[in-house]
């Protein structure tokens, strides 16, 4: 195991380092926190937070950071999943193309999407972040539009690239803004509420395509789909400009105080920066050489090597079945009421036993292996069990999907180690997404055993072994830095900012240690999520 004998060896250096490296750090101002400054000034103003003024803020953070992000998530899943529901709304008729093709479009999407990672997140964190979302959604709205006006396979094949290209990195802007906003115990079970939105995408989308599956005019069905989703997109674009914040210092719905509450419960909960605008060419080469990085994206292309059932190839499975048009809506309706009782039980689940990330992101795999199996053996003529083996392996992996993102960026520290860990499981995510098409060989069907048993091996059994090996590295770390830290006097544990006054001499200020943007292996007060 190369990647084990790595992780050991990192563990070893790690463990040397926290025996002589001081407690104590020290930066410069331009490299601390953007939040600094409003700690700094009004900090010393604002009392501690009461239990009732915190229930009155998560409130206040549910309605305006939740339900905002939640929206963009089901419209980009919507958007994703919008060729699956062209192809049983008359897309193969009008363009002519084939089923291989087919295939095709779906891996064009992630070649934009892979190609647009590193671009995406430099970008994201040099510009205003709000508006930088809101720009990009406004452009995806855009190219969902365009979408009618390609009638030909080369034209799809340029607007499933651009569409992968403005879609790559929303889903890590929206796990960043959770972190800026939510404390690690508010984070572990809203990230199962918040992908309730995801696996109810499939409900919208299906009952938009039955709809339209009624519609008689001259435009064909599924030009009507990509009209209304375009602009349900465009609505959304225009409220994402005017109320997603930047920052929690920046949060136009937060009075002062709420804003210093915000940001301390943060500060105290990961031991983390929030935000820091300047890349950071150290935490770039730590993320690199962290083995815990490349674990990571190894689970991202592993379980997303079976994510094309869900989103390009199960409405293809159910009518093959036999199953109609309109009855394949109605069936994808029923798996997004599936998915979405599954999010609710995952979100309890993690608010009892928070603390076993990997354990959660094997049980929710067991139910899609059962499926898989079941898609194999049971007979092609039993139609209801065929359809329920399907819905059980499409819509219940993805809870571990949701687990392993938020655990990808929770167990890391430093703004710049944040997002170039991020960009690691996006890749992987990418050419896992890029396979996955290629495995439903058109001369397999319809039973496709081949892509069924590999799914079962490389996916949904082998995605939960990196998750342990993970587990394993971080509790080992979580054990030395406690042991090194009981031996600390509460003196060791602050940060140093230091600026150069107007008669250039270097002011040195104490801050809180969490202030100076340090990564989770400079900081050894950094507790890793399990």
């Amino acid at each position: 195991m190369p990647a084990l004998t790595l992780a050991m060896d990192s563990e070893k250096d790690s463990q040397v380092a926290t025996a002589t490296e001081p407690a104590v750090r020290a930066v410069k101002e331009r490299d601390a926190d953007v939040t600094l400054k409003i700690i700094e000034d009004h900090g010393h103003e604002i009392g501690p937070l009461t239990p009732e003024k915190e229930k009155k803020l998560r409130r206040k953070l549910y309605l305006h950071i939740m339900v905002l992000v939640s929206a963009i998530n089901l419209i980009l899943f919507v958007d994703k999943s919008s060729l699956g529901y062209a192809a049983i709304l008359g897309l193969f008729e009008e363009t002519g193309i084939s089923k291989a093709q087919y295939n095709n479009l779906n891996t064009f999407f992630y070649v934009g999407y892979l190609v647009a990672q590193w671009p995406g997140h430099y970008l994201m964190q040099r510009l205003p972040f709000g508006r930088f979302v809101a720009v990009v959604v406004f452009c995806w709205a855009v190219i969902i539009f365009l979408h009618c006006v390609a009638t030909n396979y080369a034209g799809l094949v340029v607007v499933r690239i651009l569409l992968g290209a403005v879609e790559a990195v929303i889903v890590p802007a929206i796990e960043i803004t959770i972190g800026m906003f939510f404390n690690r115990e508010e984070q572990s079970f809203l990230q199962p509420i918040f992908w309730i939105t995801c696996q109810a995408a499939p409900i919208v989308a299906g009952f938009i395509s039955y709809g339209l599956l009624w519609s008689k005019g001259s435009i064909l069905p599924w030009k009507l789909f990509m009209i209304t989703t375009g602009g349900l997109t465009f609505l959304l674009s225009i409220w994402t400009w005017f109320c997603y914040p930047n920052n929690p210092s920046e949060a136009r719905f937060l009075t002062l105080e709420e804003k210093v509450h915000v940001i301390r419960r943060v500060h105290s909960s990961s031991q983390s920066s929030i935000e820091q605008k300047h890349f950071k060419k150290a935490q770039f080469i730590e993320t690199i050489k962290d083995p815990v990085s490349w674990l990571f994206a190894l689970q991202a292309f592993t379980l997303m090597y079976s994510n094309n059932l869900t989103y390009g190839q199960q409405n293809l499975l159910t009518t093959s079945l036999g199953v109609t048009s309109l009855g394949s809506t109605l069936v994808a309706v029923a798996g997004g009421g599936f998915g979405v009782v599954v999010c609710i039980i995952a979100t309890w689940a993690l608010r009892r036993w928070p603390k076993e990330l990997a354990w959660h992101g094997l049980i929710w795999c067991l139910p899609a292996i059962a499926g898989g199996i079941g898609m194999v053996t049971i007979r092609w003529t039993e139609k209801i069990g065929m359809l329920a083996c399907l819905l059980l392996a499409g819509h219940t992996y993805g809870t571990t999907y949701i687990i392993a993102l938020g655990w990808t960026t929770s167990s890391a520290a430093g703004y710049t180690k944040k997002l170039t860990r991020n960009v690691m499981f996006m890749i992987g995510y990418s050419v896992g997404n890029l396979v996955s098409p290629q495995i439903w060989v058109p001369s397999a069907a319809p039973r496709y055993y081949g892509a069924w048993a590999s799914m079962i091996i490389v996916a949904w059994a082998g995605t939960p072994a990196i998750l342990f090996v993970i587990r394993f590295i971080l509790a080992r770390r979580n054990e030395e830095r406690r042991k090194w830290a009981a031996e600390l006097s509460d003196d060791d544990r602050d940060g140093i900012v230091e600026e150069v006054d107007e008669n250039g001499e270097v002011v040195r200020r104490k801050v809180d240690l969490a202030m100076l943007d340090l990564t989770d292996l400079e900081n050894k007060f950094f507790i890793y999520p399990l």
